[in-house]
């Protein structure tokens, strides 16, 4: 059973008493929990005690952005949200099929489509995990990618030590190539922005849900390269499904490394480990073009 200390600002926030309420796994930044309402409902809450100004009304407003797209991906509905706690929709979960796959594939492309009024966010700086997230804008992705994405994680590896002196150069070598390296020119795609398999929900019902997004306006190699990455079920054929409804640029497989390297940081900062040489091997990549 739910403790009157987690029901009351509950209660107080949805104006509904809280019956009952389980805790979820799926997260390490903030406590999750299942709760059920005394009407029946049952919703999804994530609470994070002395969270920063704005930490949860950025994701609010980038499920909002990301939810506005015509035919795009799902999102849950936010029922509610404080300084300290967010209540969404609760999305039941289901078994990946490839069929979900290939409609996420055209649900994601139509997210991007959507576009954006920038390269950056329209809401300022953010957040990707802990961390700050700067909001821009910026001119074009090229400068977004270095000012915004590369130098200050890679700023942050180095004060941590959590990078060595060859994939650190490694890096700066590839923000001086950028403009080489960036490909074809686009305009700003409206991303999710943290698109690991985590942030992509299975629904019983076969409908994929975004969540957890550090939405903004950017390049749409960089969603598709979060999710390979860490691997998602039937990415072939979110992939495939992708390509047909909007065609990738040339060269597009081959800058996966490129569009791989900000995650990887972040990763590198928050947690240490291998992710500095990872960082590494991903710019090394990106410099011979996959």
């Amino acid at each position: 059973m739910v403790s009157p200390v987690e029901a009351d600002p509950l209660a107080r926030l949805l104006d509904v008493p809280v019956a009952s309420a389980t805790s979820v796994g799926g997260g390490s930044i903030c406590d999750a929990r299942r709760a059920r309402l005394s009407d029946g409902r049952t919703i999804f809450v994530k609470t994070r005690a002395s969270a920063p100004a704005g930490f949860f009304s950025s994701e609010v407003n980038g499920l909002e952005r990301l939810g506005a797209a015509r035919q795009g991906a799902a999102v849950p509905r936010v029922l509610a949200h404080d300084d300290e706690c967010l209540v969404l929709e609760w999305i039941a979960t289901g078994v990946p099929s490839v069929q979900a796959a290939e409609r996420f594939g055209r649900a994601l492309a139509a997210t991007h489509r959507h576009g954006a009024d920038r390269f950056g966010s329209a809401d300022g700086d953010g957040w990707i995990a802990t961390l700050p997230l700067p909001g821009g804008p910026w001119e074009s992705w090229p400068r977004m990618w270095v000012q915004g994405r590369i130098e200050p994680y890679l700023r942050m590896a180095r004060k941590a030590g959590a990078i060595d002196k060859r994939s650190a150069a490694d890096v700066e070598r590839v923000i001086e190539d950028i403009d080489r390296l960036a490909g074809p020119a686009e305009p700003p795609s409206m991303l999710h922005g943290d698109l690991w398999a985590g942030n992509v929900l299975w629904a019983e019902d076969g409908t994929n849900y975004l969540i957890d997004p550090a939405a903004h306006g950017g390049h749409r190699e960089t969603d598709l390269a979060m999710l390979a990455l860490f691997g998602l079920p039937h990415l072939d054929r979110v992939l495939a499904a992708y390509h047909e409804a909007s065609p990738l640029a040339d060269g597009w497989r081959e800058r996966t490394a490129l569009h791989q390297l900000h995650p990887v940081l972040v990763h590198a900062v928050l947690f240490g480990g291998s992710y500095g040489a990872q960082a590494g091997q991903l710019a090394r990549l990106a410099l011979r073009g996959g």
